[in-house]
């Protein structure tokens, strides 16, 4: 029953980030059943049964109010943990095929992640960005964290072109310690210059993880009839036929996810190919299974 409501396109109706975060990581740890461990921070140690006399402040009232059994989060001390994420607001983010643009899912995505990540006590912050940073918002557990980060995530505005290099030069000026950075982005660059630009983050003991967010018609193109296609940064005509679609656009496509996938393994960085129409806890929780299955 969960499921539905999980359907990006009935995320799209729901009114307010904070409500569409809260109810795709309720629905994700729902999914989760007796493995309640996830997130990000690596000092979490494990659940454990409430017992007579344990600091209620410790208690999962939402693991609670699915399973009405009362466990305490375990900790090995503090959280060292920081997720910085960085979202694409370029102007090819702005396409849909079905009702939700690649920046709604990514919008959806980020609020989800920074909702998880407050929920763990790790630090969160953000960098909005298309030929230049649009949003910064500098990572932090203080209070007020999550409604600085989903205000600057719902004023994101897809326009203008993208630009690789500058953003992550901004957020290697500005990191001070090691943590987690999440690219969400359609990754509409060469794979070479993709992993050449963030491939540095790396050298620094930084965790990196790259969410690839494509449109269904963008992975397989259904085209009955030629189309003329129109890049939404560039403004460049292509006239397409449904032959070229079905073989030359489809081999190209498969070479890019592909290489990307490749060069991403090569250098230490996780990759996740997200079409627009797959549920936001089932992205979560293929995250989760490969970062536990490397930890």
């Amino acid at each position: 029953m969960l499921q539905r409501f999980l359907d990006p396109k009935i995320l799209a109706s729901i009114s307010g980030l904070d409500l569409v975060a809260k109810t795709v990581v309720d629905g994700f740890v729902a999914g989760l059943h007796r493995s309640p461990d996830f997130g990000f921070s690596q000092e979490f140690a494990e659940y454990r049964a409430y017992t007579p006399g344990d600091d209620l402040r410790h208690v999962d009232w939402n693991v609670f109010a699915r399973t009405e059994r009362c466990y305490l989060k375990r900790y090995r001390g503090e959280t060292n943990t920081q997720l910085t994420l960085m979202l694409d607001a370029s102007a090819s983010m702005g396409y849909t095929s079905h009702g939700i643009t690649k920046l709604d899912y990514a919008r959806f995505l980020a609020a989800s992640l920074c909702h998880l990540a407050g929920q763990q006590r790790d630090a969160a912050g953000l960098i909005v960005f298309d030929d230049e940073i649009r949003q910064y918002v500098r990572p932090s557990t203080r209070q007020g964290q999550l409604s600085r980060l989903l205000h600057a995530i719902n004023e994101a505005e897809a326009r203008a072109r993208t630009d690789f290099a500058k953003p992550f030069l901004h957020f290697q000026q500005f990191l001070r310690r090691r943590g987690i950075v999440g690219v969400i982005s359609d990754l509409f660059e060469r794979p070479e210059t993709v992993i050449k630009t963030v491939e540095p983050l790396r050298f620094r003991g930084n965790e990196l993880i790259l969410f690839h967010v494509l449109d269904p018609e963008e992975i397989s193109p259904r085209l009955g009839e030629p189309a003329i296609l129109v890049d939404m940064e560039t403004g460049r005509r292509l006239e397409v036929s449904p032959e070229y679609a079905r073989t030359e656009y489809k081999r190209r496509i498969e070479d890019h996810l592909r290489e990307l996938r490749e060069r991403a393994l090569a250098a230490g960085v996780d990759y996740f190919l997200l079409p627009t129409d797959r549920p936001l806890d089932a992205a979560l929780r293929e995250y989760l299974t490969i970062r536990q299955g490397r930890m």
